[in-house]
Protein backbone atom coordinates (compact mmCIF):
# COMPACT_ATOMS: atom_id res chain seq x y z
CA UNK A 1 0.00 0.00 0.00
CA UNK A 2 1.14 3.53 -0.67
CA UNK A 3 1.79 6.61 1.37
CA UNK A 4 -0.77 9.30 0.99
CA UNK A 5 -1.17 13.05 0.99
CA UNK A 6 -4.42 14.95 1.13
CA UNK A 7 -4.81 16.17 -2.46
CA UNK A 8 -8.56 16.56 -2.16
CA UNK A 9 -10.56 19.72 -1.60
CA UNK A 10 -11.27 21.27 1.78
CA UNK A 11 -14.15 18.85 2.19
CA UNK A 12 -13.08 15.72 4.06
CA UNK A 13 -13.52 12.34 2.43
CA UNK A 14 -16.07 11.44 5.10
CA UNK A 15 -18.16 14.45 4.05
CA UNK A 16 -17.61 13.77 0.36
CA UNK A 17 -18.74 10.16 0.63
CA UNK A 18 -21.47 10.93 3.15
CA UNK A 19 -20.18 9.05 6.19
CA UNK A 20 -21.61 10.68 9.32
CA UNK A 21 -21.03 10.01 13.02
CA UNK A 22 -24.24 8.02 13.00
CA UNK A 23 -23.04 5.98 10.02
CA UNK A 24 -19.80 5.16 11.84
CA UNK A 25 -21.77 4.03 14.87
CA UNK A 26 -24.04 1.91 12.65
CA UNK A 27 -21.10 0.23 10.94
CA UNK A 28 -19.45 -0.57 14.24
CA UNK A 29 -22.73 -1.91 15.60
CA UNK A 30 -23.28 -4.06 12.51
CA UNK A 31 -19.80 -5.55 12.88
CA UNK A 32 -20.35 -5.82 16.65
CA UNK A 33 -17.12 -3.89 17.11
CA UNK A 34 -17.15 -2.60 20.68
CA UNK A 35 -15.00 -1.70 23.65
CA UNK A 36 -14.29 -5.36 24.44
CA UNK A 37 -12.75 -5.76 21.00
CA UNK A 38 -10.56 -2.70 21.50
CA UNK A 39 -9.30 -4.17 24.77
CA UNK A 40 -8.55 -7.50 23.09
CA UNK A 41 -6.58 -5.78 20.35
CA UNK A 42 -4.72 -3.51 22.72
CA UNK A 43 -3.68 -6.59 24.69
CA UNK A 44 -1.93 -8.07 21.65
CA UNK A 45 -0.58 -4.76 20.35
CA UNK A 46 2.97 -5.25 21.73
CA UNK A 47 3.18 -8.64 20.02
CA UNK A 48 1.66 -7.22 16.83
CA UNK A 49 4.32 -4.50 16.71
CA UNK A 50 7.05 -7.08 17.34
CA UNK A 51 6.16 -9.23 14.34
CA UNK A 52 5.20 -6.33 12.07
CA UNK A 53 8.50 -6.35 10.15
CA UNK A 54 8.52 -10.06 9.20
CA UNK A 55 4.84 -9.88 8.24
CA UNK A 56 5.53 -6.87 6.00
CA UNK A 57 8.53 -8.57 4.38
CA UNK A 58 6.51 -11.70 3.64
CA UNK A 59 3.67 -9.52 2.46
CA UNK A 60 5.76 -7.71 -0.16
CA UNK A 61 7.48 -10.88 -1.33
CA UNK A 62 3.98 -12.12 -2.08
CA UNK A 63 3.01 -8.91 -3.91
CA UNK A 64 6.19 -8.89 -5.98
CA UNK A 65 5.54 -12.46 -7.10
CA UNK A 66 2.62 -11.28 -9.25
CA UNK A 67 2.98 -9.05 -12.31
CA UNK A 68 -0.33 -7.31 -11.61
CA UNK A 69 0.96 -5.89 -8.32
CA UNK A 70 4.71 -5.89 -9.06
CA UNK A 71 4.30 -3.08 -11.59
CA UNK A 72 3.43 -0.66 -8.78
CA UNK A 73 6.74 -1.23 -6.96
CA UNK A 74 9.48 -1.13 -9.62
CA UNK A 75 11.47 1.63 -7.90
CA UNK A 76 13.42 0.29 -4.84
CA UNK A 77 13.10 3.63 -3.03
CA UNK A 78 9.36 3.66 -3.59
CA UNK A 79 9.18 0.09 -2.34
CA UNK A 80 10.97 0.93 0.92
CA UNK A 81 8.83 4.00 1.45
CA UNK A 82 5.68 1.99 0.87
CA UNK A 83 6.85 -0.71 3.28
CA UNK A 84 7.23 1.89 6.02
CA UNK A 85 3.78 3.25 5.30
CA UNK A 86 2.39 -0.27 5.28
CA UNK A 87 3.90 -0.99 8.67
CA UNK A 88 2.23 2.11 10.10
CA UNK A 89 -1.03 1.08 8.49
CA UNK A 90 -1.09 -2.41 9.97
CA UNK A 91 0.27 -1.19 13.32
CA UNK A 92 -2.76 1.08 13.62
CA UNK A 93 -5.13 -1.90 13.42
CA UNK A 94 -4.39 -3.03 16.99
CA UNK A 95 -4.17 0.35 18.70
CA UNK A 96 -7.88 1.03 19.34
CA UNK A 97 -9.63 4.37 18.91
CA UNK A 98 -11.64 3.52 15.80
CA UNK A 99 -13.16 7.00 15.63
CA UNK A 100 -13.60 9.75 13.02
CA UNK A 101 -9.86 10.32 12.66
CA UNK A 102 -9.33 6.61 12.09
CA UNK A 103 -12.12 6.51 9.48
CA UNK A 104 -10.78 9.55 7.61
CA UNK A 105 -7.27 8.08 7.62
CA UNK A 106 -8.50 4.79 6.14
CA UNK A 107 -10.55 6.58 3.50
CA UNK A 108 -7.50 8.56 2.37
CA UNK A 109 -5.47 5.39 2.01
CA UNK A 110 -8.21 3.74 -0.04
CA UNK A 111 -8.49 6.83 -2.25
CA UNK A 112 -4.76 6.78 -2.99
CA UNK A 113 -4.84 3.14 -4.04
CA UNK A 114 -7.79 3.78 -6.32
CA UNK A 115 -5.97 6.80 -7.79
CA UNK A 116 -2.82 4.82 -8.67
CA UNK A 117 -4.97 2.18 -10.34
CA UNK A 118 -4.49 -0.72 -7.92
CA UNK A 119 -7.31 -3.19 -8.70
CA UNK A 120 -9.85 -3.79 -5.95
CA UNK A 121 -9.19 -7.54 -6.11
CA UNK A 122 -5.51 -6.90 -5.34
CA UNK A 123 -6.41 -4.51 -2.53
CA UNK A 124 -8.70 -7.09 -0.90
CA UNK A 125 -6.13 -9.81 -1.53
CA UNK A 126 -3.69 -7.85 0.64
CA UNK A 127 -6.03 -8.14 3.60
CA UNK A 128 -6.40 -11.87 3.03
CA UNK A 129 -2.64 -12.41 3.05
CA UNK A 130 -2.19 -10.25 6.14
CA UNK A 131 -4.90 -12.06 8.10
CA UNK A 132 -3.51 -15.50 7.28
CA UNK A 133 -0.03 -14.51 8.42
CA UNK A 134 -1.24 -12.78 11.57
CA UNK A 135 -3.46 -15.73 12.50
CA UNK A 136 -0.52 -18.12 12.25
CA UNK A 137 1.72 -15.97 14.44
CA UNK A 138 -1.05 -15.09 16.89
CA UNK A 139 -2.02 -18.68 17.64
CA UNK A 140 1.62 -19.72 17.76
CA UNK A 141 2.40 -16.98 20.30
CA UNK A 142 -0.58 -17.99 22.47
CA UNK A 143 -0.15 -21.74 22.23
CA UNK A 144 -1.33 -22.17 25.83
CA UNK A 145 -4.11 -19.57 25.49
CA UNK A 146 -5.92 -20.54 22.33
CA UNK A 147 -9.16 -18.96 23.58
CA UNK A 148 -7.45 -15.59 23.99
CA UNK A 149 -5.86 -15.91 20.55
CA UNK A 150 -9.24 -16.67 19.01
CA UNK A 151 -10.94 -13.71 20.71
CA UNK A 152 -8.17 -11.34 19.58
CA UNK A 153 -8.28 -12.66 16.03
CA UNK A 154 -12.06 -12.29 15.81
CA UNK A 155 -11.73 -8.71 17.07
CA UNK A 156 -9.06 -8.07 14.43
CA UNK A 157 -11.39 -9.44 11.77
CA UNK A 158 -14.01 -6.86 12.72
CA UNK A 159 -11.57 -3.97 12.32
CA UNK A 160 -10.24 -5.34 9.03
CA UNK A 161 -13.76 -5.68 7.64
CA UNK A 162 -14.46 -2.12 8.76
CA UNK A 163 -11.39 -1.05 6.77
CA UNK A 164 -12.40 -3.10 3.74
CA UNK A 165 -15.82 -1.46 3.67
CA UNK A 166 -14.20 1.97 3.78
CA UNK A 167 -11.81 1.06 0.98
CA UNK A 168 -14.71 -0.08 -1.20
CA UNK A 169 -16.49 3.20 -0.42
CA UNK A 170 -13.55 5.20 -1.76
CA UNK A 171 -13.33 3.13 -4.94
CA UNK A 172 -17.06 3.54 -5.58
CA UNK A 173 -16.91 7.26 -4.80
CA UNK A 174 -14.05 7.87 -7.26
CA UNK A 175 -15.78 5.88 -9.99
CA UNK A 176 -19.03 7.77 -9.46
CA UNK A 177 -17.11 11.05 -9.71
CA UNK A 178 -15.54 9.90 -12.98
CA UNK A 179 -18.90 8.82 -14.40
CA UNK A 180 -20.39 12.16 -13.37
CA UNK A 181 -17.62 14.08 -15.14
CA UNK A 182 -18.03 11.95 -18.26
CA UNK A 183 -21.78 12.52 -18.28
CA UNK A 184 -21.26 16.26 -17.85
CA UNK A 185 -18.80 16.29 -20.75
CA UNK A 186 -21.28 14.31 -22.84
CA UNK A 187 -24.04 16.83 -22.10
CA UNK A 188 -21.79 19.65 -23.30
CA UNK A 189 -21.02 17.92 -26.60
CA UNK A 190 -23.21 19.27 -29.40
CA UNK A 191 -25.54 16.71 -30.96
CA UNK A 192 -26.50 18.18 -34.33
CA UNK A 193 -29.91 17.67 -35.89
CA UNK A 194 -29.02 17.00 -39.53
CA UNK A 195 -31.25 18.07 -42.40
CA UNK A 196 -30.43 15.40 -45.00
CA UNK A 197 -33.06 16.50 -47.49
CA UNK A 198 -36.28 18.49 -47.75
CA UNK A 199 -38.60 17.67 -44.80
CA UNK A 200 -36.27 14.95 -43.42
CA UNK A 201 -34.12 15.27 -40.26
CA UNK A 202 -31.70 12.86 -38.59
CA UNK A 203 -30.68 13.06 -34.93
CA UNK A 204 -27.67 10.74 -34.31
CA UNK A 205 -27.28 10.00 -30.60
CA UNK A 206 -23.99 8.66 -29.22
CA UNK A 207 -23.04 7.78 -25.64
CA UNK A 208 -24.94 7.43 -22.40
CA UNK A 209 -28.48 8.76 -22.69
CA UNK A 210 -29.76 9.70 -19.24
CA UNK A 211 -32.88 11.74 -18.45
CA UNK A 212 -31.30 15.21 -18.55
CA UNK A 213 -29.57 14.63 -21.88
CA UNK A 214 -32.69 13.00 -23.34
CA UNK A 215 -34.63 16.16 -22.44
CA UNK A 216 -32.01 18.34 -24.15
CA UNK A 217 -32.10 16.24 -27.33
CA UNK A 218 -35.90 16.37 -27.39
CA UNK A 219 -35.85 20.16 -27.25
CA UNK A 220 -33.28 20.29 -30.07
CA UNK A 221 -35.32 17.96 -32.24
CA UNK A 222 -38.63 19.76 -31.72
CA UNK A 223 -37.03 23.15 -32.40
CA UNK A 224 -35.52 21.80 -35.63
CA UNK A 225 -38.85 20.30 -36.71
CA UNK A 226 -40.49 23.68 -36.21
CA UNK A 227 -37.71 25.59 -37.97
CA UNK A 228 -37.49 23.30 -41.02
CA UNK A 229 -41.14 22.18 -41.17
CA UNK A 230 -39.88 18.61 -41.34
CA UNK A 231 -42.36 15.77 -41.84
CA UNK A 232 -40.08 12.90 -40.76
CA UNK A 233 -37.35 12.77 -38.11
CA UNK A 234 -35.03 9.81 -37.63
CA UNK A 235 -33.60 9.33 -34.14
CA UNK A 236 -30.64 6.95 -34.47
CA UNK A 237 -29.54 5.35 -31.16
CA UNK A 238 -27.02 2.88 -32.61
CA UNK A 239 -24.32 4.48 -30.44
CA UNK A 240 -26.33 4.31 -27.20
CA UNK A 241 -25.29 1.42 -24.92
CA UNK A 242 -28.31 1.48 -22.60
CA UNK A 243 -31.83 2.88 -22.44
CA UNK A 244 -33.71 2.68 -19.15
CA UNK A 245 -37.46 3.07 -18.54
CA UNK A 246 -37.27 6.81 -17.85
CA UNK A 247 -35.37 7.52 -21.05
CA UNK A 248 -37.66 5.21 -23.03
CA UNK A 249 -40.73 7.04 -21.74
CA UNK A 250 -39.06 10.32 -22.63
CA UNK A 251 -38.58 9.06 -26.19
CA UNK A 252 -42.27 8.14 -26.31
CA UNK A 253 -43.17 11.67 -25.22
CA UNK A 254 -40.86 13.02 -27.93
CA UNK A 255 -42.67 10.95 -30.55
CA UNK A 256 -46.04 12.26 -29.34
CA UNK A 257 -44.83 15.89 -29.30
CA UNK A 258 -43.36 15.56 -32.81
CA UNK A 259 -46.62 14.04 -34.04
CA UNK A 260 -48.52 17.06 -32.72
CA UNK A 261 -46.14 19.23 -34.77
CA UNK A 262 -46.97 17.20 -37.88
CA UNK A 263 -43.83 15.05 -38.00
CA UNK A 264 -43.37 11.30 -37.74
CA UNK A 265 -40.43 9.94 -35.73
CA UNK A 266 -38.55 6.78 -36.72
CA UNK A 267 -36.35 5.18 -34.07
CA UNK A 268 -33.37 3.34 -35.58
CA UNK A 269 -30.47 1.32 -34.22
CA UNK A 270 -32.42 -0.41 -31.45
CA UNK A 271 -30.07 -3.25 -30.42
CA UNK A 272 -31.44 -6.68 -29.40
CA UNK A 273 -30.12 -6.10 -25.87
CA UNK A 274 -31.92 -2.78 -25.49
CA UNK A 275 -35.10 -4.18 -27.06
CA UNK A 276 -35.14 -7.13 -24.64
CA UNK A 277 -34.45 -4.85 -21.68
CA UNK A 278 -37.33 -2.53 -22.63
CA UNK A 279 -39.72 -5.46 -23.01
CA UNK A 280 -38.60 -6.82 -19.64
CA UNK A 281 -39.41 -3.54 -17.87
CA UNK A 282 -42.75 -3.17 -19.64
CA UNK A 283 -42.03 -0.27 -22.01
CA UNK A 284 -44.54 -0.27 -24.90
CA UNK A 285 -42.99 0.86 -28.18
CA UNK A 286 -45.85 -0.41 -30.33
CA UNK A 287 -46.83 3.15 -31.29
CA UNK A 288 -43.29 4.00 -32.44
CA UNK A 289 -41.90 3.24 -35.87
CA UNK A 290 -38.65 1.33 -35.33
CA UNK A 291 -36.06 -0.14 -37.69
CA UNK A 292 -32.97 -2.23 -37.12
CA UNK A 293 -30.50 0.20 -38.69
CA UNK A 294 -30.18 3.68 -40.14
CA UNK A 295 -30.39 2.48 -43.75
CA UNK A 296 -33.74 0.84 -43.08
CA UNK A 297 -34.85 4.01 -41.33
CA UNK A 298 -33.95 6.13 -44.36
CA UNK A 299 -35.88 3.78 -46.63
CA UNK A 300 -38.93 4.03 -44.37
CA UNK A 301 -38.58 7.83 -44.25
CA UNK A 302 -38.48 8.04 -48.05
CA UNK A 303 -41.59 5.90 -48.23
CA UNK A 304 -43.41 8.19 -45.82
CA UNK A 305 -42.30 11.26 -47.79
CA UNK A 306 -43.39 9.72 -51.10
CA UNK A 307 -39.94 9.33 -52.61
CA UNK A 308 -39.10 6.42 -54.88
CA UNK A 309 -35.75 5.04 -55.98
CA UNK A 310 -35.27 4.83 -59.74
CA UNK A 311 -33.34 1.71 -60.89
CA UNK A 312 -30.01 2.31 -62.61
CA UNK A 313 -31.28 0.82 -65.88
CA UNK A 314 -34.06 3.40 -66.11
CA UNK A 315 -32.11 6.62 -65.61
CA UNK A 316 -28.49 7.65 -66.18
CA UNK A 317 -28.43 9.48 -62.83
CA UNK A 318 -30.16 6.76 -60.86
CA UNK A 319 -28.47 7.69 -57.59
CA UNK A 320 -31.05 10.44 -57.19
CA UNK A 321 -34.40 9.70 -55.61
CA UNK A 322 -37.46 11.18 -57.34
CA UNK A 323 -40.75 12.13 -55.74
Amino acid sequence: MAEYTNQDSEKSLMEEIGITDREIANRRAFLELGEADEKELLSIDPAAQAYADPVIEDFYKHLLAFEETRVFFQDPQVLERVKRAQKRYFARLTQGGYDKDYIEDRLKIGAVHERIGLPMKAYLGMYSFYLRNVAHRLFEAHEDEQGKALRAFLSLLKVVFLDMGLAIDTYINRREQLIGKQQEAMRELPTPVLRVRERLLILPVVGVLESYRAHQLTEQLLESIGATRAKVAIVDITGVPLVDSRVANHLLQTVSAARLMGAAVILTGLSPQIAQALVAIGVDLSQVKTTVDLQSGLEEAERLLGYRLVPASDKPRSDQAHP
